[in-house]
């Protein structure tokens, strides 16, 4: 069942940077501007936690964006660098929007409201983001 899971993310995170790379961006990139767009002004720890990335990953990743002027830094409190898009990263962001809903209803297509329904309510019981599983579970 884990590799049946595996390969539709797989196949799905392919598809989207295939797609992705004709806007000029990559899944990895976007889903990073589509976080520093919800939380603008975090810390890189926030963000790389947001991103399921490492902190040193998200580092470098978005020393990139900065190098791309997707992204700006900017000093915080004490030593926090706070981030921001730019407006390129703005416009970067929108046309990955349009791409990944074009994705996101190819991928579940084939799935009606209710098996849509049903297979967020069963992944959600399975494990709650960010914590580990109980090893004493059956």
């Amino acid at each position: 069942m884990g590799r049946a899971v595996k390969e539709a993310q797989y196949r799905h995170h392919r598809t989207l940077d295939t797609r992705l790379a004709a806007v000029g961006t990559t899944l990895a990139q976007w889903d990073a501007l589509r976080a520093i767009s919800r939380t603008p002004g975090a810390s890189a720890h926030e963000l790389a936690v947001a991103t399921f990335q490492g902190d040193q990953s998200f580092g470098t990743l978005a020393t990139r964006l900065a190098a791309q002027h997707l992204i700006e830094r900017r000093p915080g409190r004490g030593r926090r660098i706070e981030h921001h898009l730019t407006e390129t990263g703005e416009h970067v962001l929108a046309a990955g929007r349009t791409v990944t809903r074009e994705v996101l209803a190819a991928s579940f297509g084939p799935l009606d409201d209710n098996e849509r329904a049903t297979l967020l309510a069963l992944l959600r019981r399975i494990g709650t983001p960010g914590e580990p599983l109980d090893d004493q579970r059956p």
